[in-house]
């Protein structure tokens, strides 16, 4: 490690930074079944809160990297330290917040405040990396894609450090396991005061905003508008602020759900035209084409971590431990082998790193799918390897090939990603268990069916009736043990229908592997469009 010329006290300071955004997202994994029995929520309730905990990120990511440059990095940097507390005080506060225990609303109060604090939590952890991607892609400008992995370790870091530390305070009350992130929190939030960040490497050459943005260009902008439009939407929908409101029924007529989709669609391409036209750009195809893999890979890797300690849980109870174990312990393989990116990088190439990634990454997943007993841990350990490399090497990819897109290319692939998760990848994971649930009691027992299940709901991927848990706790312990076992075939169900997006991107990449070959293989590209020989 050559630190020479470089303030390593910021690399770590960004490192500590993710090490707190990972406290969060492990002990919201940690204490999802406790709040779902808590506040009474449903499957996808508990997706969309997992969810919520995600895409807020792709908007502090993707407007702070457009500004980040102007305010500095330092004064983004307290405004993720101001979300991050405000999230502990706000989720602390949800039981106090919620009121009376015995009251009809209870449950919808406290699954509110529970989505309002992720929220705004997540609006933190956008801004972390918007600062900390650059900073360290601008500070390691000649060997990007190894250091951002050393980073990134920083994620599964956190994961198993604050996953140790929540299970050790099981037996406390779940508000003490929230604290937790206070940790890491006053620690680089101290360390901002003594530390000097760098001008971004795209600033420094000289490269114009409307250059940075031509990169992204109007697809690029499409992408990210159509995410953040349909989420922006659902979240007023659920306040009853909506488009197609009575009013504006009234108003037109009335319009039907395929209107409605038809009107996100035309926001979103406004967006996107504005930005096309002051750039005179449609984007870099290679980076859209990349914007279009970030999609299944961030469903892949954090989708699942979202959901791997429940849907693990039935079979790591048959082995006397817990599903977040498996979590911890995939993280802890991720952690070792980040810190160890920079060889097998040289020697793989990034692409070729990739795409062997990704068919791990399958294998793992449909072996988790169909695995019983110890084998379990043969499958997490598959499964681990798959997905280590396959988000901070996307960043390496990114900041190597489009260098003048500086913090915007590379944080709006990162928020892309992040927003496919909150979006599709987290809500969809839930929604899967609630229909195979509701599909399986009602062609296996339809009188149980009629018995336990909730009133019908509306999600993103259309109607879904879920199991009221209330209904459940009353029925005979013959109906509870069959509802748990659907519940686990349910949950099977769901790996094996997301190890499918690792094979799309396997084939992306080896389509990747073969562009670049034509052109003479992968090279980084430097700022002044030089691609150096032999690099």
């Amino acid at each position: 490690m050559n630190d020479t010329g470089r303030d390593m006290k910021l690399f770590w300071t960004c490192f500590i930074s993710l090490i707190a955004t990972s406290f969060g997202f492990i002990v919201r994994a940690n204490l999802m079944d406790t709040w779902a029995k808590e506040f009474g929520l449903n499957e996808t309730q508990k997706g969309e809160i997992f969810g919520v905990g995600l895409w807020p990120f792709a908007i502090s990511i993707v407007l702070f990297s457009l500004i980040v440059d102007k305010i500095g990095y330092r004064t983004a940097m307290i405004f993720a330290f101001i979300c991050h507390a405000a999230y502990m005080l706000i989720v602390i506060s949800a039981p106090t917040l919620a009121g009376d225990p015995t009251a009809a609303n209870y449950s919808s109060k406290g699954y509110w405040v529970l989505y309002v604090g992720s929220l705004v939590g997540a609006l933190g952890n956008g801004t972390i990396e918007a600062v900390i991607n650059p900073v360290v892609a601008t500070m390691f400008n000649k060997d990007k894609t190894k250091w951002l992995n050393i980073l990134h370790a920083g994620w599964p870091g956190g994961l198993v450090l604050g996953g140790i530390l929540a299970l050790a305070l099981g037996g406390m009350d779940w508000r003490m396991q929230v604290g937790l992130v206070g940790i890491p929190v006053a620690i680089y939030g101290a360390m901002l005061f003594v530390v000097k960040f760098p001008v971004n490497e795209r600033v420094a050459a000289g490269v114009p905003f409307r250059d940075m943005l031509k990169e992204v260009g109007f697809f690029g902008a499409l992408l990210v508008s159509v995410l953040i439009v349909f989420e922006l939407a659902n979240v007023l929908e659920k306040f009853n602020i909506s488009i197609g409101s009575d009013a504006v029924m009234a108003s037109l007529g009335g319009i039907d759900i395929t209107q409605k989709i038809a009107i996100k669609f035309g926001i979103s391409a406004v967006i996107a035209a504005v930005v096309g036209v002051y750039t005179m750009s449609l984007g870099r195809p290679l980076f859209v084409f990349l914007m279009l893999i970030m999609i299944p890979l961030a469903i892949t890797e954090l989708g699942t971590d979202s959901w791997i300690g429940s849907l693990m849980e039935p079979e790591m109870i048959k082995l006397g431990g817990k599903g977040i174990y498996v979590l911890l312990y995939t993280s802890f393989i991720m952690m070792v082998l980040r810190f160890f990116a920079g060889p097998i990088v040289h020697r793989l190439s990034p692409l070729g790193l990739l795409a062997i990634s990704a068919a791990i990454a399958a294998a793992g997943l449909f072996s988790l799918s169909m695995a019983e007993g110890v084998v379990i841990i043969l499958a997490a350990t598959l499964y681990a390897f798959g997905k280590t490399f396959f988000w901070p090497t996307m960043l390496g990819v990114v900041s190597e090939q489009f260098p003048k897109g500086g913090a915007l290319t590379l944080n709006a692939i990162g928020g892309l990603g992040m927003m496919a998760v909150g979006i599709l990848g987290a809500p969809l994971l839930g929604n899967i268990q609630d229909k195979s649930i509701d599909q399986s009691l009602k062609a296996g027992n339809s009188a149980l069916h009629a018995q336990v299940m909730g009133e019908k709901k509306t999600s993103l991927f259309g109607e879904y009736q879920p199991l009221d848990e209330k209904k459940v706790k009353v029925a005979s312990e013959t109906a509870q043990g069959e509802i748990k076992k659907t519940q686990e075939a349910a949950k099977k169900n769901a790996l094996k229908t997301v190890a499918l997006f690792p094979v799309g991107m396997l084939l992306a990449y080896l389509l990747l592997i073969g562009y670049f070959k034509s052109r003479g293989g992968y090279k980084p590209v430097h700022l002044d469009g030089h691609v150096p020989a032999g690099h």
